[in-house]
């Protein structure tokens, strides 16, 4: 007979249940409060219970433990000298989208040559994010592989959904189910109301097929999620972060009774994929804020130790430690100028 079962399969490899990996790495006591805290906090902000700006700041991916370290270092640093203005949320994402190829995150390719060695890409990731938040820094990732969140998002507080996943019912259902508050991207051309029709879609219950923490397929009976805000992340038709884009947003999102909380992203199609305009971004985002745009509730900025990006080089060729392997990012003392600025700028509203 004619065998007609994976026939482009070239191997198959079992890999550890959720619970594994969680053996291995468990949460601590501490982190977990901090994980706790983190997202009360977030959901204060959501609710305008809490009217400090979040900044969801960090590199544009992980791909160095002792890079990731050294940064949330820093940034914990800064975070305890802004908080009674800022909330500050670590980025730590350990997969990353693509058009077509390219590196996938740590998870898939965690020795960055092509040996898809998720078993130690599942790992790392849950080490890492573990570390991070003993540091006590709240932490944020984006999940596109919808097994990936049973790994490790006991120790996570924010979920970004993005532009070419925002449209997927199969995510639109995982959100419903999160643990986490979570932004929901406009599409890569710009259109918003793909995302605002996600946050419906994601604060209704959902039944759908998944992965439990002993590896076993399950069925997930969710009860929606409403601790939900829209990203604007620019797109090809260009930037969307201005006055009239906000205010657009805030129609659009009225329109389906969806509290208009709006975030926006000064990476991507808002920069232009230039680091440097973050800058600009954020500085425009902040003067609205204080000229009274209550609806813009935080901002993202891609950074990391040191500015711009580099190549995954040929294999014995050493990688520059604390550059980017993605997107182009910040460096840090760009990074700590602008949030310390962004913090005084903010002043004003904490005047009276």
């Amino acid at each position: 007979m004619t065998d007609t079962n994976n026939v482009n399969i070239a191997d198959i490899s079992e890999l550890p249940t959720p619970e594994e990996v969680k053996e291995a790495y468990p949460l601590s006591a501490e982190a977990a409060q901090s994980v706790t805290k983190g997202r009360k906090q977030i959901r204060d902000i959501l609710g305008r219970r809490d009217k400090r700006l979040l900044m969801i700041v960090g590199p544009c991916s992980i791909h160095s433990s002792e890079d990731a370290f050294a940064y949330a270092e820093r940034l914990q640093t800064l975070a305890r000298r802004v908080e009674d203005r800022i909330l500050i949320v670590m980025r730590v994402y350990f997969e990353k989208p693509r058009t077509t190829l390219g590196w996938k995150g740590l998870v898939y390719d965690p020795d960055l040559d092509n040996s898809g060695n998720i078993f130690r890409g599942l790992h790392l990731a849950r080490h890492i994010m573990l570390e991070v938040a003993g540091m006590g820094l709240p932490t944020a990732t984006e999940i596109l592989e919808p097994i990936i969140p049973q790994y490790i998002t006991d120790a996570l507080c924010w979920t970004a959904i993005g532009a070419r996943t925002a449209e997927s019912q199969t995510h639109r259902q995982m959100a419903s189910g999160l643990s986490t508050p979570i932004g929901f991207k406009n599409a890569t051309d710009g259109d918003m109301n793909v995302a605002v029709q996600a946050l419906s879609t994601a604060a209704s219950a959902h039944t759908f097929i998944g992965i439990t923490s002993q590896g076993r397929i399950g069925l997930f009976n969710t009860c929606g999620n409403t601790d939900t805000h829209l990203v604007l992340r620019g797109g090809k038709s260009g930037p969307n972060y201005e006055s009239p884009h906000v205010a657009f947003a805030r129609e659009l999102l009225r329109k389906q009774g969806i509290s208009p909380n709006i975030m926006v992203d000064c990476s991507h199609g808002n920069s232009g994929k230039d680091p440097e305009q973050q800058a600009v971004v954020l500085k425009d985002v902040v003067r609205q804020i204080v000229e009274g745009e209550q609806d813009l509730i935080g901002v993202m900025l891609e950074s990391n130790l040191k500015g711009g990006k580099q190549k995954i080089q040929e294999a014995g060729e050493e990688l520059e430690p604390g550059v980017s392997v993605t997107d182009a990012c910040l460096d840090w003392d760009q990074t700590e100028s602008l949030v310390l600025e962004t913090y005084d700028r903010l002043g004003s509203l904490y005047s009276n």
